[in-house]
């Protein structure tokens, strides 16, 4: 049986504590991949052009973040323009240094 509604949680992690097998497993895969950089670069260029854009496409997602996708509408009356842009659920519109408050 789980806890009841509106009872306080209690054990577990701390609020910020790390995840140690995450930790750990993120170490193993960077090390895996430092110590075989010279084969990994071997292997790309043996790819065809079509798998090797594939494989360099996969590693962007991991150094290049995805940008929201916004929705753009525009209606028109006499001078007057209504531009409404809705973000992506869960994703913030990058905005100018200006915009943002202190």
């Amino acid at each position: 049986m789980g806890r009841l509604k509106g009872t306080k949680k209690t054990g577990g992690r701390k609020a910020g504590t790390p995840n140690k097998v995450t930790g750990t497993l993120k170490e193993f895969i960077t090390n895996l991949i430092d110590e075989n950089r010279e084969q990994i670069i071997k292997d790309i260029a043996t790819l065809d052009a079509k798998d090797r854009v594939f494989f360099l496409e996969r590693l962007m997602a991991y150094v290049i973040p995805k940008l929201a996708s916004t929705k753009f509408e525009q209606e028109t009356k006499d001078d007057l323009v209504n531009i409404t842009i809705i973000p992506t659920p869960g994703r913030e519109i990058a905005r100018s240094e200006d915009e943002i408050e202190d």
